[in-house]
Protein backbone atom coordinates (compact mmCIF):
# COMPACT_ATOMS: atom_id res chain seq x y z
CA UNK A 1 0.00 0.00 0.00
CA UNK A 2 1.29 3.85 -0.48
CA UNK A 3 2.39 5.57 2.60
CA UNK A 4 -0.59 7.33 4.01
CA UNK A 5 1.60 9.77 5.69
CA UNK A 6 4.64 11.40 3.35
CA UNK A 7 7.55 13.72 4.46
CA UNK A 8 8.13 17.12 2.68
CA UNK A 9 11.16 17.93 2.95
CA UNK A 10 10.55 21.91 2.70
CA UNK A 11 10.32 25.00 4.92
CA UNK A 12 8.33 26.62 2.41
CA UNK A 13 5.06 26.98 4.03
CA UNK A 14 3.32 28.50 0.93
CA UNK A 15 4.60 25.54 -0.91
CA UNK A 16 3.24 23.39 1.81
CA UNK A 17 -0.29 24.94 1.06
CA UNK A 18 0.23 24.80 -2.52
CA UNK A 19 0.53 21.07 -2.23
CA UNK A 20 -1.69 20.06 0.14
CA UNK A 21 -4.56 21.66 -1.93
CA UNK A 22 -3.41 19.90 -4.97
CA UNK A 23 -3.45 16.50 -3.23
CA UNK A 24 -6.53 16.99 -1.13
CA UNK A 25 -7.18 14.04 1.73
CA UNK A 26 -5.36 11.20 -0.11
CA UNK A 27 -2.57 11.80 1.87
CA UNK A 28 -1.16 13.23 5.11
CA UNK A 29 1.76 15.30 4.70
CA UNK A 30 3.99 16.85 7.51
CA UNK A 31 6.55 19.10 6.89
CA UNK A 32 9.70 19.22 8.60
CA UNK A 33 8.69 21.89 11.00
CA UNK A 34 5.92 20.19 11.75
CA UNK A 35 8.35 17.34 12.88
CA UNK A 36 10.40 19.80 14.55
CA UNK A 37 13.33 20.60 12.29
CA UNK A 38 13.34 24.12 11.71
CA UNK A 39 16.88 24.72 10.15
CA UNK A 40 16.71 25.12 5.63
CA UNK A 41 17.83 22.03 3.92
CA UNK A 42 21.17 22.60 1.93
CA UNK A 43 20.74 22.52 -1.72
CA UNK A 44 24.39 22.04 -2.72
CA UNK A 45 23.73 21.06 -6.69
CA UNK A 46 23.92 22.69 -9.98
CA UNK A 47 20.26 21.30 -10.95
CA UNK A 48 16.98 21.23 -10.02
CA UNK A 49 16.60 17.97 -10.44
CA UNK A 50 19.86 17.11 -7.96
CA UNK A 51 18.70 19.04 -5.09
CA UNK A 52 15.21 17.37 -5.37
CA UNK A 53 16.54 14.07 -4.80
CA UNK A 54 19.04 15.65 -2.18
CA UNK A 55 16.62 17.43 0.11
CA UNK A 56 14.35 13.85 -0.03
CA UNK A 57 16.99 12.00 1.17
CA UNK A 58 18.49 14.77 3.90
CA UNK A 59 14.41 14.49 4.89
CA UNK A 60 14.64 10.44 4.60
CA UNK A 61 17.82 10.19 6.88
CA UNK A 62 16.28 12.61 9.57
CA UNK A 63 12.90 10.74 10.35
CA UNK A 64 13.33 7.75 8.79
CA UNK A 65 9.84 8.55 6.89
CA UNK A 66 9.08 8.01 2.62
CA UNK A 67 9.86 11.49 2.03
CA UNK A 68 9.53 13.89 -1.11
CA UNK A 69 11.08 17.27 -2.21
CA UNK A 70 10.03 19.21 -4.57
CA UNK A 71 12.40 22.17 -6.52
CA UNK A 72 11.60 24.72 -9.03
CA UNK A 73 13.53 26.34 -11.67
CA UNK A 74 12.14 29.62 -13.76
CA UNK A 75 14.05 29.53 -16.73
CA UNK A 76 14.05 32.66 -19.43
CA UNK A 77 15.77 32.46 -22.49
CA UNK A 78 16.72 35.86 -23.06
CA UNK A 79 18.85 35.23 -19.50
CA UNK A 80 20.59 32.14 -20.90
CA UNK A 81 18.52 29.92 -18.73
CA UNK A 82 18.84 31.96 -15.55
CA UNK A 83 17.36 32.05 -12.91
CA UNK A 84 17.09 28.12 -13.43
CA UNK A 85 18.64 26.34 -9.89
CA UNK A 86 19.33 29.75 -8.52
CA UNK A 87 15.98 30.90 -8.77
CA UNK A 88 15.01 30.71 -4.80
CA UNK A 89 18.65 32.33 -4.13
CA UNK A 90 19.08 34.42 -7.77
CA UNK A 91 19.27 38.18 -5.33
CA UNK A 92 21.16 36.85 -2.64
CA UNK A 93 21.13 34.26 0.08
CA UNK A 94 18.26 35.59 1.76
CA UNK A 95 15.88 34.02 -0.42
CA UNK A 96 14.14 37.27 -0.86
CA UNK A 97 10.73 36.87 -3.65
CA UNK A 98 10.66 40.85 -4.19
CA UNK A 99 14.15 41.19 -4.82
CA UNK A 100 14.80 38.12 -7.02
CA UNK A 101 11.52 39.00 -8.94
CA UNK A 102 13.01 42.93 -9.11
CA UNK A 103 16.66 41.80 -10.43
CA UNK A 104 14.88 39.56 -13.52
CA UNK A 105 12.37 42.43 -14.55
CA UNK A 106 15.99 44.57 -14.37
CA UNK A 107 17.54 42.49 -16.69
CA UNK A 108 15.04 41.46 -19.12
CA UNK A 109 14.61 45.65 -19.56
CA UNK A 110 14.00 46.38 -23.41
CA UNK A 111 14.00 42.61 -24.09
CA UNK A 112 11.50 41.92 -26.65
CA UNK A 113 12.20 37.96 -25.89
CA UNK A 114 10.20 37.15 -23.15
CA UNK A 115 9.61 33.47 -23.42
CA UNK A 116 10.09 31.69 -20.33
CA UNK A 117 8.97 28.21 -18.03
CA UNK A 118 8.90 26.65 -15.06
CA UNK A 119 10.09 23.42 -14.10
CA UNK A 120 9.39 21.09 -11.27
CA UNK A 121 11.37 18.45 -10.02
CA UNK A 122 9.62 16.19 -7.28
CA UNK A 123 11.81 13.57 -6.01
CA UNK A 124 10.21 10.53 -3.73
CA UNK A 125 12.47 8.81 -1.92
CA UNK A 126 11.91 5.55 0.55
CA UNK A 127 15.19 4.61 2.09
CA UNK A 128 15.59 2.25 -0.79
CA UNK A 129 15.51 4.12 -4.16
CA UNK A 130 14.27 7.36 -5.48
CA UNK A 131 11.59 8.28 -7.70
CA UNK A 132 11.32 11.25 -10.04
CA UNK A 133 8.24 13.19 -11.62
CA UNK A 134 8.72 16.81 -13.58
CA UNK A 135 6.23 19.17 -14.40
CA UNK A 136 6.82 21.97 -16.87
CA UNK A 137 5.22 25.02 -18.28
CA UNK A 138 5.74 27.87 -20.52
CA UNK A 139 5.00 30.91 -20.27
CA UNK A 140 6.06 34.78 -20.47
CA UNK A 141 7.83 37.14 -18.51
CA UNK A 142 6.11 40.34 -17.78
CA UNK A 143 7.21 43.75 -17.84
CA UNK A 144 5.90 44.29 -14.44
CA UNK A 145 4.44 42.54 -11.09
CA UNK A 146 1.01 41.96 -11.94
CA UNK A 147 -1.55 40.40 -8.69
CA UNK A 148 -0.82 39.45 -4.89
CA UNK A 149 -1.54 36.07 -5.15
CA UNK A 150 0.67 33.13 -5.30
CA UNK A 151 4.39 33.08 -4.03
CA UNK A 152 8.02 33.37 -5.69
CA UNK A 153 7.86 34.64 -9.19
CA UNK A 154 4.19 34.41 -10.09
CA UNK A 155 3.35 37.98 -10.29
CA UNK A 156 5.80 38.01 -13.21
CA UNK A 157 5.10 34.98 -15.38
CA UNK A 158 2.12 34.04 -17.49
CA UNK A 159 1.25 30.51 -18.55
CA UNK A 160 0.76 30.36 -22.10
CA UNK A 161 -3.46 30.02 -22.88
CA UNK A 162 -4.23 32.83 -20.23
CA UNK A 163 -3.89 36.97 -20.10
CA UNK A 164 -3.13 36.71 -16.31
CA UNK A 165 -0.61 36.18 -14.36
CA UNK A 166 0.11 32.86 -11.26
CA UNK A 167 -0.51 35.74 -8.97
CA UNK A 168 -3.41 37.08 -10.51
CA UNK A 169 -5.19 33.50 -11.06
CA UNK A 170 -7.54 31.76 -8.76
CA UNK A 171 -5.85 29.24 -6.74
CA UNK A 172 -8.01 26.78 -7.56
CA UNK A 173 -7.05 27.41 -11.72
CA UNK A 174 -3.10 27.62 -11.23
CA UNK A 175 -3.11 24.49 -9.13
CA UNK A 176 -4.47 22.76 -11.80
CA UNK A 177 -2.03 23.54 -14.39
CA UNK A 178 1.38 24.37 -13.20
CA UNK A 179 4.67 23.05 -13.00
CA UNK A 180 4.27 21.52 -9.91
CA UNK A 181 0.50 19.97 -10.45
CA UNK A 182 1.85 18.57 -13.29
CA UNK A 183 4.83 16.71 -11.30
CA UNK A 184 2.15 16.42 -8.30
CA UNK A 185 -0.24 14.57 -10.83
CA UNK A 186 2.43 12.27 -11.91
CA UNK A 187 3.73 11.43 -8.30
CA UNK A 188 0.29 10.68 -6.92
CA UNK A 189 -0.95 8.58 -9.39
CA UNK A 190 2.28 6.81 -9.17
CA UNK A 191 1.51 6.27 -5.63
CA UNK A 192 -2.31 5.36 -5.84
CA UNK A 193 -0.91 2.71 -8.59
CA UNK A 194 1.20 1.41 -5.65
CA UNK A 195 -1.77 0.47 -4.03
Amino acid sequence: MPPSTLLFASQNRKKAEEIRAILGDAFQIRTLAEMGYEQDLDEPFDTVEANAKHKARQGFELFKLPCFAEDTGLVVEALNGLPGVQSARYAGKNKDPEANMEKVLSEMKGITNRRAYFIAFIAYYDGLEFFLFVGRIHGLILHEKHGNGGFGYDPIFQPDGFERSFAEMDSSIKNRISHRAGALHGFTSWLKGKG
